[in-house]
């Protein structure tokens, strides 16, 4: 099972980015996907998570700013940001709980995108 992560890059304060996370392989079935994100010299910090029911849950710094949706029939999740602030910069990641085709319970990580927000 892979997590294929695109769509980061640089913008300015205020601006509009969009995260797309692609899951793939022996794939049975989904439960939470979410996006996390890792900055410098903090820990890592949950910022959104949605059931396959589509119920979200938001880190408080994000709520209002960022939505997280999914589509289960492609197994993929965004995470579509707006108002951006310099304190958003960090390598962001994606993550999902799949039950793979063996009935395993995997923690899937995607490889981690760079969002960088600079005036």
């Amino acid at each position: 099972v892979q997590l294929q992560a695109s769509g980061g890059g640089l913008v300015r304060p205020g601006d509009s980015l969009t995260l797309s996370c692609a899951a793939s392989g022996s794939i049975s079935s989904i439960s939470d996907m979410g996006w996390y994100r890792l900055a410098a010299g903090q820990q890592r910090e949950l910022v959104a998570d949605i059931t396959g029911g589509g119920s979200a849950d938001y880190a408080d710094s994000v709520k209002g700013r960022f939505t997280i949706s999914r589509d289960n029939a492609k197994n993929t999740v965004s995470l579509q940001m707006t108002n951006l602030k310099i304190e958003d910069t960090a390598v962001y990641y994606c993550n999902a709980g799949v039950i793979t085709t063996e009935q395993t319970a995997l923690d899937a990580w995607g490889q981690g995108t760079q969002v960088t927000v600079s005036s």
